[in-house]
This record gives structure tokens, sequence and C-alpha cells, in this order.
């Protein structure tokens, strides 16, 4: 019976991309390089605790697999996560690992690091932590976003962005809206084209600003003022 067997293709492409990502060193390099940005070599090295030329081979490795794109500029080498695709993959397992009970902060910076990455922060290109909840939770009570089915906007939604001055780019395929598990919250919150928009306008707008170099955003007067009065949101569930 075995003989007539056949083993699915796909399986030797995932053991290879679960094979990747199966090395601390690694999978702290694509946790770091979730906040969007280009990081050099040599940030990621120090970022990961490891020589310059061990994480050379690792990151090496990642390109190769597709998980990451990179790019020189002078002496200075700059890898980035390939797509939003490799994002949200990295963003969903670390989601199904976090701890049950959050480990002890070891002193007060490492306090003030961990809460405020809690409070808002970004996932790759979209807002993630209690504040991308309370958007998220907001969008859906006043039925812009539904979650029955999956993620989608409804009618309304699409009027909301187009009124907000959102522009939504639907001509890729990448999806509309997503959902992404939060890690912190261990809910759903908004990506997909509609999150990464989002994102990008509230921080343009100073809606948020960036803080600290990790992932974490802060909401600035403005923002709580412009949210309250868009989506209803209480300023209080913002700190």
């Amino acid at each position: 019976m075995l003989d007539h067997m056949t083993k699915d293709p796909q399986a030797p492409r995932l053991a290879r991309l679960a094979a990747l990502i199966a090395d601390e060193t690694r999978a702290a390099c694509l946790l770091a390089l979730l906040d969007g940005r280009a990081w050099t070599a040599g940030e990621l090295a120090r970022h990961a605790g490891v020589a310059a030329s061990t994480l050379s081979e690792h990151l090496g490795k990642l390109v190769a697999g597709g998980l990451l794109t990179e790019e020189r500029q002078g002496r200075h080498r700059y890898v980035r996560l390939a797509d939003a695709r490799v994002a949200h993959l990295v963003e969903d397992l670390a989601a199904q690992v976090a701890p049950e009970v959050v480990p002890r902060p070891r002193n007060l910076r490492e306090s003030s690091a961990g809460s405020a990455m809690a409070r808002g922060r970004t996932c790759y290109d979209h807002l993630a932590g209690r504040l991308g909840i309370a958007v998220t939770d907001a969008l859906t009570s006043r039925r812009l976003l539904r979650q029955d089915t999956g993620f989608a906007l409804t009618d309304a939604g699409l009027a909301w962005f187009e009124a907000t001055g959102i522009s939504l780019d639907r001509k890729g395929r990448r999806p509309l809206a997503r959902a992404c598990l939060d890690w912190t919250e261990r809910r759903p919150h908004l990506a997909g084209v509609a999150g990464a928009a989002l994102c990008r306008h509230a921080l343009a707008e100073g809606w948020c600003v960036r803080i600290g170099s990790e992932r974490a955003v802060k909401v600035t007067a403005t923002g709580e003022r412009v949210l309250t009065e868009l989506l209803g949101i209480d300023a209080a569930t913002l700190h």
C-alpha cells in the first residue's frame, strides 16, 4: 500500500522553510525586522548578540530562502523582510509561542520598553498592541469592518477611509483587510492594505509618533482627539 502513496511535493519546501526559522539567531533577526525598517548587518549582530561573521552566515541563508532582501550602500549591507507575507508569517508564529506569563523585567528600562510595546507598536506596516486592537474594535463596532467571516471592510468602511483621506491601493494581490493575531493581546488586529494605509496615515498626520529604537509608537494629543472624533475611541484606552 505504501508503494502507491505519493509524498506531497510541498513537504520538502515546508521543511526547508521551517528549518530556516528554527534557529534562535535567525528568529531574533526576523523579529527585529518586523519594525519594517532596513537594518545593517552590524545592527542585527549587536541585537542578536553574535559576531558579525556569524550573523553574515545567517543572513545569507535567510536571503537565499526568500525571507529577506538585501541591498548594499557603500560598505554597508542592509536587509529587510522580503514582503508583507513574510511579516505576517513571523508575527503569526510569534503569537503562537508568546508566553501566558510574561517574564519579570530585569530593570526599569526593560519594563518601560515592554510596556510601550504592549501599549502600541507597529507590526511590520500596521498598528498593533492595545492601540491596534482599540482601532480594530472601533471600526468593527461602527460596522466599518466585519469580523464574522474573516476581516472585510464594509461599503461604509470603504467610504470612511475615503472620507478620512486614506487612500487604499486595491490593484495588488495583497488582501484589502486581513486579521493578524496580536501576540500581546492574543486577539486579531487589522492588517492588509487597509491596516498599512491607516498606519501610514496616522504617522504622517502626527496621530502617532515612534518612540525608542524598537517598534513602539505613542498616540499624540492630536491623535487622541482625532481618534475620539473619528472612531469614538476613549482616550483612556490609549495610555
